[in-house]
């Protein structure tokens, strides 16, 4: 680099003589062709001192041309030490000139570069020590799916080391994380999932997300024991009722029997045993919710999915519903519905159904009228066809810091009439259950005074494709 340098520059100054020389030559000539004539020895001393200022001249040309050419050497020189990140390089130029000026910026420049670098070497630090100390396993990827970063507990959870630069579909085989990762780098939203193959006997609680890079971070929380837990408490409960089933039926049959046959039994006993007759059908309405809700949650529940018309299933539910309101002022009514197609399990529907109106007797009786129908829509900014069905009351209303609770198992908004009705706080939770099993959603709208909308939705069944044409036979063609 020096050599060039300093050739180039040694090329110019040259040049430059050259050119001057040129000039004064034209100018001078006519003086030096009359000295000549005039004397000799003169004119010779006149060119002797003209080349030994030319060759002085060109040697101190030489000399700064080599200065600038080795200082120009060293700007390139720390610019490579800057480039391969060696940030503490430096100039130390002691020169007052341009490009002394031009040094000290430079040394300025990686002095800052330096301090930025080492400041986020040091939150890069913290930020792995952070993600290292997490119970979550935590996997990073690049748009193209090549692992970037992975903290500790993902590298000792998986089978296979995982290595940055990789395809992480190469190092971690389980679909429901691939798909999870996928879906945020394709679609730049949030995905949740549970995965169940990562580690052997464990379960995964997936939840990935977009990165502003155009990347995707997975998060891996491990909620076997949650998993497990809640198992338990799905088979306790089965358990329970199953072995509460028997007896709470032979007691009230025993009462029945001792009710209607014995005309011996003296009113006092006939109101003792209405009052046991009464509590232990509350416990087997309970028990029977409790085990309708833990086979609901459960992974076994299976739905018979047919399709079905909306309408024909809004009156089957009036038709088959309104022997419950036969004793009551309230009426049924349908108000409106849609022929769309929907898939359904027909059984599942008359439970939810029936769960929801005797909800709307309980608390919305007042109202006098219960009505049921339902509408076609979109689902969101899809394409998929939904239809809403919806079950609607009169009645005195739920405040709205209720309604996102309503779904849960055992919540009250009314202790007090809940109590009084005999309800269990369980069929809103059965409801819901049933109706995610579907695939759909379902939701409340609520106001004081104005009564209760329950509305949820089903998908549409799949339009059949007609088959293709026969080609008519050729005699037929003839």
């Amino acid at each position: 680099m020096t050599g060039r340098v300093f050739t180039k520059l040694l090329l110019s100054f040259v040049l430059v003589l050259l050119v001057g020389t040129a000039i004064l030559d034209f100018f001078l000539r006519p003086i030096f062709e009359h000295a000549i004539q005039n004397e000799s020895h003169a004119a010779r001393e006149l060119v002797f001192g003209s080349i030994t200022a030319l060759a002085a001249a060109m040697l101190l040309a030489a000399f700064f041309a080599r200065r600038v050419a080795q200082r120009f050497d060293r700007i390139v020189l720390f610019a490579n030490r800057i480039a391969a990140g060696d940030l503490s390089a430096r100039l130390e130029e002691d020169n007052l000139d341009e490009l002394s000026e031009v040094a000290h910026a430079l040394d300025a420049t990686a002095s800052r570069l330096e301090q930025s670098f080492h400041a986020l070497e040091a939150s890069r630090r913290e930020l792995a020590a952070l993600l290292d100390s997490m119970q979550e396993a935590v996997v990073a990827v690049n748009a193209q799916g090549q692992v970037i970063w992975s903290n500790s507990v993902m590298q000792r959870i998986c089978s296979s080391a995982i290595r940055e630069g990789r395809p992480l579909v190469e190092l971690l085989r389980d679909p429901d994380v691939l798909s999870c990762v996928e879906g945020a780098l394709s679609q730049r939203e949030n995905f949740n999932g549970k995965a169940l193959s990562v580690t052997p006997g464990r379960i995964f609680e997936i939840n990935a997300a977009p990165t502003p890079g155009g990347g995707a971070v997975a998060v891996l929380h491990d909620v076997t024991s949650v998993e497990r837990a809640e198992k338990m408490r799905r088979d306790f409960i089965a358990n329970v009722s199953h072995e509460l089933r028997t007896p709470l039926t032979s007691i009230s049959g025993y009462v029945e029997t001792l009710l209607e046959g014995n005309e011996q039994v003296s009113p006092q006993a006939r109101e003792f045993l209405a009052i046991i007759l009464k509590n232990a059908t509350r416990m087997n309405r309970l028990t029977e919710d409790l085990l309708a809700l833990a086979n609901v949650e459960s992974g076994d529940y299976k739905l018979r999915l047919q399709p079905m018309r909306a309408s024909d299933i809004v009156q089957d539910a009036i038709d088959s519903l309104t022997g419950m309101v036969l004793d009551s002022d309230v009426t049924l009514e349908e108000a409106g519905t849609t022929g769309a197609l929907v898939l359904a399990d027909a059984d599942a529907l008359n439970q939810v159904f029936g769960n929801l109106v005797e909800n709307a007797m309980k608390y919305g009786k007042s109202g006098k009228r219960v009505l049921i129908g339902a509408q076609l829509l979109y689902s969101g900014d899809s394409d998929q066809k939904m239809v809403e069905f919806f079950v609607r009351d009169f009645g005195p209303g739920i405040s709205s810091e209720h309604l996102d609770r309503i779904f849960e198992r055992f919540y009250r908004v009314d202790k007090a009439r809940s109590r009084e009705s005999g309800g269990t706080g369980l069929g809103l939770a059965i409801v819901k259950h049933i109706i995610m099993a579907h695939g759909g959603r379902i939701r409340a709208e609520s106001e004081l005074g104005t009564g209760v909308n329950f509305l949820f939705t089903l998908p549409c069944a799949p339009e059949k494709k007609p088959a293709p044409a026969e080609p008519l036979p050729q005699a037929v063609l003839d």
